[in-house]
C-alpha cells in the first residue's frame, strides 16, 4: 500500500471517517494533520457507532499507530474524553496514540470568544461549531497560542498565559463563564494533564520520516472539505486551516513526496453546515429528502445540514486543487427513490456562463446553477458490493461524473457499514 491522503472533496461530511477506516487496514500509521474536535468522523462497526473528534479514525484498529501532527488545534479534554470512551468500549490506545508537543491548545476561552465573536457579527455570522478552533488558530498565528509541550514547563505557561490572556481582557469582561479567562483555574488545568500526556508526547515529524525511511504504509487523515479550506475555500465561510492537500506537509513536518496517492471524499450530492454559499442547494422537498434519507445532521453539533444536487463545477475544482488521483463516491444509495436527478455542470454568473469555479465569491447570492437532468435507477443499492450488481442507470450516474471531473471512481460506498462498499477493478 502506498502513502495515501484522505480528503474532503465538498464541505465536509463527506464520510471520511468511513474510508479512512477501510483503508486502516493496510497502513501501520494513521496521522491527522489540521483541524481540531470541530470534525465528525462517524464509523460504523457491526451495530456499533464510533464518532471521532479528534482521534484518528484508524484508532479503531488495534495495532494501528495513531499520530495527531502539529497542524492540528487540540481540546486535551475533548482527546482524553475520547480516549477513555474507546477504551471502555474495548479499543485500547496504550503505545500507539502520539501527539505533536509542537501542537497548539485550544483552551476555555477560545471556545467562549468563538461563540461571542460569531454572535457580534449578526447577519455575516458564520455558523461556527463554537469549539474554539478559530480564536486557537488566531492565537496561533499571532504568537499568542498555548502548545502541549508548553504544560511541562511551569514557568513557560505561567508567562504565556499571562501574555495571552492580557489581550483578551474585553473578551473576559463580556464572557458569562469568567471562570474560562482564569489564569490560576487554567493553570492547574493544564498541568492537571501532564501526567497523562507523557506517554503521548512525540516529535510526530521525526516518527513519521523515520516510517517512511523504513517504507511503512502511512495514511493521512483529513478533516473537514476542500471547499472550507482557508485560502481555497468559499472565505470567509470557511474553516481556519488549511485543509486541502498542502495541510498535510505544514501540519505533519514531512515533504511531499512521502505522498503517493490522494483520494477525493465526495458524497453522490451536496451537503454543507453552517452559513455561506452553496449553489446547489434544495430549500423544499428535493433537499428534505435528500436530509432524511442521508440522515444529515452533524455528527458535531447535531445541525440539520444544507442538502442538494452534486456540484460538479466544485468538485472538478477541489479535484484540481488536492491532485486527486482518485474519487470515492458516498451515499450513492441516498439517491435511489429519486426518478430523476439532477447535476451541476456549471454557472451563471450575471448571466455569464462558467465551468469553472471562480476565484471572486462576493456575489455568490447570484449564482445560478445550470443542471444536467438524468434519469434515476429507482432501485435499491444499499448494501450493494460489487460494480455488476449495480443498476444500469447508477453505473452511468458515476460515469459522468467521472467524465466530467476527469478522474475515476475507485470507491462508492452504499451504506455506513464497513462492508457496503463497491471496490471497483482496477482502482482498487
Amino acid at each position: 500500500m502506498p502513502n495515501i491522503a484522505v480528503l474532503g472533496a465538498q464541505w465536509g461530511d463527506e464520510g471520511k471517517g468511513k474510508i479512512v477506516d477501510l483503508l486502516a487496514e493496510k497502513a501501520d500509521i494513521i496521522a491527522r494533520f489540521q483541524g481540531g474536535a470541530n470534525a465528525g468522523h462517524t464509523v460504523v462497526f457491526g451495530k456499533e457507532q464510533f464518532i471521532l473528534h479528534l482521534l484518528p479514525s484508524g484508532a479503531l484498529h488495534p495495532g494501528k499507530v495513531c499520530v495527531i501532527g502539529n497542524g492540528v488545534v487540540v481540546d486535551l479534554e475533548q482527546l482524553f474524553r475520547e480516549v477513555e470512551e474507546l477504551k471502555a468500549r474495548g479499543y485500547d490506545l496504550t503505545g500507539r496514540l502520539f501527539l505533536s508537543g509542537k501542537a497548539n491548545l485550544v483552551l476555555p476561552y477560545h471556545k467562549m470568544i468563538d461563540r461571542l465573536q460569531d454572535s457580534d457579527k449578526g447577519d455575516e455570522a458564520l455558523g461556527t461549531t463554537s469549539r474554539g478552533i478559530g480564536p486557537a488558530y488566531v492565537d496561533k498565528v499571532n504568537r499568542l497560542g498555548i502548545r502541549v509541550s508548553d504544560i511541562f514547563d511551569r514557568g513557560t505557561l505561567e508567562r504565556k498565559l499571562n501574555l495571552t490572556l492580557s489581550f483578551k481582557e474585553d473578551f473576559a469582561d463580556r464572557s458569562e463563564d469568567k471562570k474560562a479567562f482564569d489564569r490560576d483555574y487554567l493553570l492547574n488545568h493544564l498541568l492537571s494533564y501532564k501526567e497523562r500526556l507523557i506517554p503521548l508526547l512525540c516529535d510526530t515529524s521525526t516518527l513519521l520520516l523515520e516510517a517512511i525511511k523504513e517504507k511503512k504504509n502511512i495514511l493521512f487523515e483529513g478533516a473537514q472539505g476542500a471547499l472550507l479550506d482557508v485560502d481555497f475555500g468559499t472565505y470567509p465561510y470557511t474553516t481556519s486551516s488549511n485543509t486541502s492537500v498542502g495541510g498535510i506537509f505544514t501540519g505533519l513536518g514531512i515533504p511531499p513526496v512521502a505522498l503517493h496517492e490522494t483520494i477525493g471524499i465526495a458524497k453522490a450530492y451536496n451537503t454543507r453546515v453552517g452559513n455561506g454559499p452553496f449553489p446547489t442547494e434544495e430549500t423544499g422537498q428535493i433537499g428534505e429528502g435528500l436530509r432524511k434519507r442521508g440522515n444529515e445532521f452533524g455528527a458535531t453539533t447535531g445541525r440539520p445540514r444544507r442538502c442538494g444536487w452534486l456540484d460538479l463545477v466544485a468538485l472538478k475544482y477541489t479535484t484540481r486543487i488536492n491532485g486527486a488521483n482518485k474519487l470515492a463516491l458516498t451515499k450513492l444509495d441516498v439517491l435511489d427513490e429519486f426518478s430523476e436527478i439532477n447535476v451541476c455542470i456549471s454557472y451563471q454568473i450575471n448571466g455569464i456562463q462558467t465551468d469553472r469555479f471562480p476565484e471572486d465569491l462576493s456575489c455568490w447570492e447570484n449564482f445560478k446553477p445550470l443542471y444536467q437532468s438524468l434519469p434515476g435507477w429507482q432501485s435499491q443499492t444499499s448494501g450493494l458490493t460489487s460494480w455488476e450488481e449495480l443498476p444500469q442507470k447508477a453505473k452511468a450516474y458515476v460515469s459522468f461524473i467521472e467524465d466530467l471531473v476527469g478522474v475515476k471512481v475507485g470507491l462508492i460506498s452504499t451504506g455506513v457499514a464497513r462492508r457496503e462498499i463497491i471496490y471497483r477493478k482496477g482502482n482498487r
